[in-house]
């Protein structure tokens, strides 16, 4: 049997063959970034993900195992945890196929609890969803269940359980998943990229696991946040850049519970060209880079500095609601290392952009979401609700298929909650009803606490019952979630019935 995963294959052995080369050609008339490395040959040995392993021949399908079991795991020099793993790694192995792919994962549970394998964006069949009581029974200890879908949409997206989510996410489970398109390679232009999944882990005075239930209802009203920040698994891990080469990062904010609040130090931007769902219409410059738990982005940044010298990538303090920024300091995450070689000084870049054509919301239904909390008098313990009721009283939002709506999400608690539509992609609208430019598909978008969010969504396949939540997800455990009940109109049940 071959290994469950394997380091991406290096194209050339010898280190100064992999220098000389991006030298040469930045020195050519018209050079660009475009299909060509610009880095030296080792610049992300230290932080790439190890990828999946394809079992299949087939050029057009994507067949691996995947195995969720407790393993050791190394996540600093010297610091090692018992996690709970997806083939014995943190994060899980990265997935990498190309739109319109078949995916065939072969997922088998060795955990001390039930679990699944939810995938975080992708619009796929309900039966595929990874979700407990709404799309498949939870795969017990010992058991094996097989996930099998094409893949529609490019993108980065990312994959964890929808069993004790916060729990087990926050034990170690959870993997980046990139649909590529080939045609972007053209019209992004940047040949060297990567994968960055950014996570927390909660570990105690013994450098174990910490409860996934610290400090009680409190803890959960809150968020709990790991007190060790992970970049690919790893605290602070390094990479090499050459100054003024462009490098595309794509994005994935795996914790429970913490936003990133982006920052590469004075001068630097992200120009972030694509979201949750792919490219978006047009890129923008962001001096700060803010992911809410479950949202990506995929930016090019060009570092600039002396060659030799030294940036730090780190996240910024960011108010997600009470307690979040007060006697806090920032989080150092990504040591960047200017390679000692000339400075990169080819032109600008593609000007990236993707047509996307807007929801007709003309006679879309109406939707109102309250996310509230309430407190039980009797023993004190804190309630999170939709409507003011929780997921475990509530009835879903009913929708009917090619149905447009227009969700007016208020956020009415003290602490904001990026919420997370399974299954659909959406677009977030102004105060004036018009879509946020440029145009970028969403699955998960903040809602500032006191604030309230409008969005559009259609749903235009797929019949099921599809959960929303907080991705902050002890607030989704403590009552933060409900679901979409997709169905037939009553119109065509009432044909089918007569034919």
């Amino acid at each position: 049997m071959p290994m469950p995963m394997t380091m991406r294959k290096r194209s050339s052995p010898i280190r100064w063959i992999g220098t000389l080369v991006p030298v040469l050609l930045a020195l050519l008339p018209g050079s660009s970034a475009a299909g060509q490395s610009l880095q030296q040959a080792d610049w992300d040995d230290r932080i790439r993900l190890r990828e999946a392993v394809d079992l299949n021949p087939d050029p057009r399908i994507v067949e691996v195992n995947f195995e969720a079991r407790v393993a050791t795991v190394e996540i600093a020099p010297g610091l090692e945890v018992e996690a709970w793993t997806y083939n014995g790694m943190i994060p899980g192995p990265l997935i990498r196929v190309r739109v319109g792919d078949r995916l065939i994962v072969h997922f088998t549970n060795n955990l001390p609890e039930s679990s699944t394998i939810h995938w975080h964006g992708l619009r796929i069949p309900i039966e595929m969803d990874g979700v407990p009581g709404y799309s498949q029974p939870p795969v017990e200890t010992g058991e094996s269940f097989t996930y099998d879908f094409v893949v529609p949409d490019a993108g980065i997206f990312w994959y964890h359980p929808h069993v004790m989510s916060a729990g087990q996410v926050g034990f170690g489970l959870y993997g980046g998943f990139l649909v590529e398109d080939p045609a972007e390679d053209e019209t992004v232009g940047v040949a060297d990229d990567l994968v960055i999944v950014l996570s927390d882990i909660d570990l105690n005075e013994q450098g174990e696991l910490a409860s996934p239930d610290t400090g009680g209802s409190v803890g959960m009203l809150f968020g709990r946040e790991g007190n060790h920040v992970l970049v690919n698994g790893r605290e602070t891990p390094a990479l090499v850049a050459r100054v003024g080469a462009p490098q595309r990062w794509r994005l994935v904010n795996a914790a429970k519970s913490r936003y990133f609040m982006l920052d590469l130090g004075e001068g630097h931007a992200f120009k972030k060209i694509g979201g949750d769902g792919g490219l978006v219409e047009y890129a923008e410059d962001h001096e700060f880079l803010v992911l809410g738990a479950g949202e990506r982005a995929d930016v090019i940044v060009r570092p600039t500095g002396e060659p030799g010298g030294e940036l730090l990538l780190r996240s910024l303090l960011h108010d997600r609601g009470y307690g979040s920024t007060e006697f806090r300091d920032f989080e150092d995450l990504i040591a960047v290392e200017l390679a000692d070689m000339p400075p990169y000084s080819g032109g600008p870049l593609p000007e990236t952009s993707r047509e996307i054509q807007p929801y007709d919301t003309e006679g879309a239904t109406e939707v109102s979401l309250r996310l509230t909390v309430a407190q039980d008098p009797s023993d004190k313990t804190f309630e999170y609700g939709i409507n003011d009721v929780p997921f475990w009283k509530a009835q879903p939002v009913l929708a009917e298929l090619g149905e447009t709506q227009i969700w007016t999400v208020e956020n009415t608690t003290a602490w904001s909650h990026p919420l997370h539509l399974h299954g659909f992609f959406f677009l977030v609208l102004d105060e004036n009803g018009d879509p946020v430019r440029p145009l970028e598909w969403k699955d998960t978008v903040d809602i500032p606490f006191e604030d309230s969010v409008r969005l559009a969504v259609r749903f235009d396949e797929r019949p099921g019952t599809w959960i929303f939540h907080c991705h902050i997800l002890d607030h989704a455990e403590g009552g933060l979630l409900s679901a979409v009940h997709l169905d037939i109109p009553v119109s065509e049940f009432k044909n089918m019935l007569e034919h």
